[in-house]
């Protein structure tokens, strides 16, 4: 099992040179993130926020990004229980950070307006408010809604990753088992959202990254026993010598977990992402049968730019231990593990 260091002291995220001054995780956003400290190109940069809202029937995913030559905004709608999903994601030339997205995710507002889409992500009242639409989503129809989240956990998964080339890093926050309420409308069909069944995580990244990576993610929020319970888990980019992204929540406190391994399987040489997966832990505080539902595929490639993305939502069961050895059972949790390429 790998140390796993703990950042506990508040200081800029950066240093003089654009390299992370401590690497390591924490319990919430200590370091300071200032685009003003990042050294590399603005073309570089990248900075978003990513929503993931579920109850294991229907699914939303609402995305703001600033890739410095690249801007992405991203609306999904997923239906577990008939089998299918539409995503659609306007792209935007060479905003070079005139998105200016907030510097941290505990206030500020996240807004994106383009011709034919609305996006605004913005605190109010003590919750986060999501506002959007798009026209001609789904064939003719419009999607929009508004969705308020509330009960963030007293704690996060924060985590500052180097890369080993000057002046890149990586600095995330996950929120999980957020509560959802709000409405979504889909054509002529409205979706009513109610905090005892949907809950969100927000997936907060700003960094200067390297040219080709993959990463695997894995993300759940839900009650067990009644208890606000998940997960969040990956690895693949970055020096994660100081510390791994892999953490338990459980009723607004994290549980730190070392190292977790993605066992996807296998067909003719090639992941067979729709047969069942498993999840593994070096300090075997973490096993899950992983059974798929849904893999929201996409492959955008331009040769020199690629993005391969396998977002495969479906149940885990299995056992996982807190950090006091308590053992707890998992049975048919909903979440989801992706496993993405990108060069860019």
């Amino acid at each position: 099992m790998r140390q796993q260091h703990e950042i506990t002291s508040r200081q800029p995220l950066l240093d003089e040179k654009g390299d992370l001054r401590e690497p390591g995780w924490a319990r919430g956003l200590i370091p300071a993130y200032s685009r003003e400290d990042v050294k590399a190109s603005r073309l570089r940069l990248k900075e978003w926020d990513y929503y993931m809202i579920t109850d294991g029937h229907i699914g939303l995913a609402l995305t703001i990004a600033d890739n410095g030559y690249m801007g992405l905004d991203s609306i999904s709608f997923l239906n577990f229980d008939e089998g299918w999903q539409k995503t659609k994601s306007p792209m935007r030339i060479l905003p070079m950070g005139k998105t200016r997205l907030p510097e941290t995710s505990a206030e500020g507002a996240s807004e994106i307006a383009k011709g034919g889409y609305a996006m605004a992500f913005y605190h109010e009242d003590g919750v986060r408010k999501l506002t959007f639409h798009m026209d001609k989503f789904l064939g003719k129809d419009a999607i929009e809604g508004m969705i308020e989240l509330s009960d963030a956990p007293e704690e996060s998964m924060v985590i500052a990753t180097p890369f080993e080339k000057s002046a890149h890093f990586y600095y995330n926050q996950k929120i999980n088992c957020m509560r959802a309420e709000g409405w979504i409308e889909l054509g002529e069909k409205r979706f009513e959202l109610t905090k005892d069944r949907f809950f969100a995580v927000l997936d907060w990244g700003r960094g200067v990254w390297t040219y080709h990576n993959t990463w695997y993610w894995g993300s759940a929020s839900g009650e067990l026993d009644g208890v606000p319970f998940g997960w969040n888990i990956g690895y693949g980019f970055g020096n994660t010598e100081a510390a791994s992204e892999n953490v338990l929540f459980y009723d607004g406190r994290i549980h730190k977990l070392s190292e977790v391994t993605f066992n996807i399987p296998q067909k003719d040489g090639k992941d067979d992402f729709l047969s069942p997966w498993t999840f593994t832990s070096d300090d075997n505080r973490f096993y899950m049968d992983f059974t798929p539902v849904l893999d929201r595929a996409s492959c955008t490639n331009f040769g020199v730019l690629k993005s391969d993305q396998h977002q495969v939502f479906g149940r885990f069961t299995g056992r996982i231990t807190l950090d006091d050895g308590t053992v707890l059972p998992v049975r048919d949790f909903f979440g989801f593990a992706e496993k993405v390429e990108n060069k860019w």
